[in-house]
């Protein structure tokens, strides 16, 4: 009744480190894992470590045809992959054995996207790879390879995913990667990735700052913060030496093919303290069970049992600072977190498993946030009004429903021929303080504060900016918090929007009432088993088609 809601194995990491010797393992565990709707994260650190040799054109080539399986697609990649890199036999496909466009699959529910999307994936790579036969595999094939298997499962249509990539803050050709003046064929695919820095601490931040200011990349992730503390508040326990990176959002520490287990509470909703504390029982005991199953990986299994990382999270931040204050949130996050320690050596030695080396997140919500009636994790809203956007595959059976209805329907840029964006307008109501009335300034604080005296995994946090009046204080203010927190990102606040079709577009009330005006009434009827497609950016959640920001019981069972 208060709000408690788990996810299991939402967000993973894999490096690309150990591609000298095992070149295919890193671009098949993020697809494999992608088309389980799990958003991955990975780095660049197997640049140079492997000769592309190209396919051996004297031997006969190796026709193979792909079942219709999720296993399928990824084993395919598997040998095309491998071709490259091993120097083996060319290898043409059949894809006839693949279900058709549009046919529905009765396991993950929706619709069939065909073998489209994956004779794009084969071709792209070929192209990519040939350019690189006699050379060693760079940070930009690496990151185009990654990026369009995000592409080709979005087009999937029913799989959501995401993507964050980890490279070196004094690499121009990393930095460079969504500069498409610079890099032209990246503009239809480079949005799959959210693209961040190792930063090294007492760097010199004004490079980096400066693209910041004009497009609100790279983030930052200080690893030797996230393998050295748990809370900041701490003293170093260095029980995640181990850790090589994080999840697309950040907000979780990772080794190379872990999983993670968030699970969202909602302290606003509680009265007290020792309310919210049984909440975060039942929080901490969902997610430490999830821990004791397994995957189908040998590898993240052993990562996962070792570890028993979870992430009980936060949200709604900004309204329990607004009704009770930064100092009762500071008590409830200290109190918290060491209850959360004292029920996991509880449980732990009940279990007779290892205690988890990891216990607590904030991360960035979305749509769960929503139906909660919250504002999402440690973000204030954007504004009273505004544009909420949601992706759905072209085949979406919840198109015409929408249509009828009267909604703004957009091709998604990037995804023209299988995505399609639709606009949703929403008025939070009166009394909430927006992130147009809160400084970068104090938006760093808070999420220094979560950091300290809750995360002791990290505070998922994506701080808007005045490009004009806060643009230039980016270098120093991360000269200051660098000590503070594990990771940020920056988004700068334009009047036109960042990025094209951004999950959330700040409107005013004249726009609003234009946009609600034109909306009918939207049923769906008996539609079941429709997922919507991933953000393009950092949004841990797909979209919700109600925006009513508190739904009802049968608001909710109608969706």
């Amino acid at each position: 009744e208060k709000g408690l809601f788990a996810e299991l194995n939402n967000c993973a990491f894999v490096s690309t480190d150990g591609m000298g010797s095992e070149f295919s393992k890193p671009f098949c565990f993020l697809m494999d894992a992608s088309m389980l709707g799990v958003g991955v994260g990975f780095d660049t650190k197997g640049a140079e470590q492997i000769m592309i040799k190209g396919p051996n054109e004297l031997r006969k080539v190796e026709m193979i045809t792909i079942p219709d399986t999720r296993e399928g697609w990824v084993e395919s990649l598997r040998a095309l992959l491998d071709s490259y890199s091993m120097g083996t036999a060319r290898v043409d496909f059949d894809y006839t054995e693949i279900r058709a466009e549009g046919v529905p699959i009765k396991g993950f529910g929706g619709e069939s996207s065909g073998p489209a999307p994956l004779i794009e994936l084969h071709k792209t790579t070929r192209i990519i790879l040939d350019a690189e036969i006699g050379q060693p595999i760079s940070i930009t094939s690496i990151v185009d390879i990654m990026n369009l298997i995000g592409k080709c499962v979005v087009a999937g249509n029913v799989r959501r995913t995401a993507e964050i990539v980890f490279g070196e803050p004094d690499n121009e050709e990393y930095l460079d990667l969504k500069n498409y003046e610079v890099n032209p064929h990246r503009a239809e695919y480079g949005w799959t990735s959210n693209n961040s820095i190792f930063a090294n601490l007492g760097m010199d931040y004004e490079p980096s700052a400066e693209r910041v200011r004009y497009n609100g990349e790279p983030g930052y992730a200080w690893l030797k913060n996230m393998q050295d503390y748990g809370r900041m508040e701490d003293a170093p326990n260095f029980k995640d030496h181990r850790a090589k990176g994080g999840n697309p959002c950040l907000e979780q520490t990772l080794e190379s093919y872990e999983l993670c287990c968030l699970v969202e509470t909602f302290p606003n909703n509680h009265d007290s303290l020792e309310d919210y504390k049984t909440t975060l029982k039942y929080a901490y005991l969902y997610a430490k069970t999830v821990t004791l199953g397994k995957t189908h990986l040998p590898e993240t299994n052993r990562v996962m049992l070792r570890n028993r990382r979870i992430g009980c999270s936060m949200s709604g931040i900004a309204q329990f600072v607004a009704n009770k204050g930064v100092g009762t949130l500071k008590e409830w996050m200290d109190a918290g977190y060491h209850h959360i320690q004292g029920l996991d050596e509880q449980y732990s030695d009940w279990m007779a498993i290892p205690r988890s080396i990891k216990t607590t997140s904030i991360k960035p919500s979305g749509t769960v946030s929503l139906l909660a009636g919250s504002t999402p994790g440690i973000h204030f809203p954007e504004s009273r009004y505004y544009i909420r956007r949601m992706r759905l595959g072209i085949n979406s059976n919840l198109l015409p429903a929408l249509e009828k209805a009267g909604y703004n329907i957009e091709p998604a840029f990037g995804s023209e021929t299988t995505t399609l964006v639709v606009s949703i307008p929403v008025d939070i109501g009166e009394g909430v303080r927006t992130v147009s009335n809160v400084s970068m300034w104090e938006q760093l604080s808070l999420a220094a504060l979560a950091q300290k005296w809750w995360a002791d995994n990290q505070v998922s946090c994506t701080v808007t900016f005045d490009p004009e009046t806060e643009g230039s204080q980016i270098a120093n203010a991360l000269d200051i918090y660098q000590y503070q927190l594990k990771g940020i990102s920056f988004l700068p606040k334009l009047d036109t929007g960042a990025y094209p079709q951004m999950p959330y577009e700040e409107i005013d009330v004249e726009t609003y009432n234009t946009m609600t005006n034109s909306i009918g009434k939207l049923s769906f009827g008996r539609i079941k088993g429709e997922e919507v497609v991933i953000e393009r950016f950092c949004d841990n959640d797909v979209c919700d088609l109600d925006f009513n920001t508190n739904p009802t019981a049968e608001e909710i069972e109608t969706q």
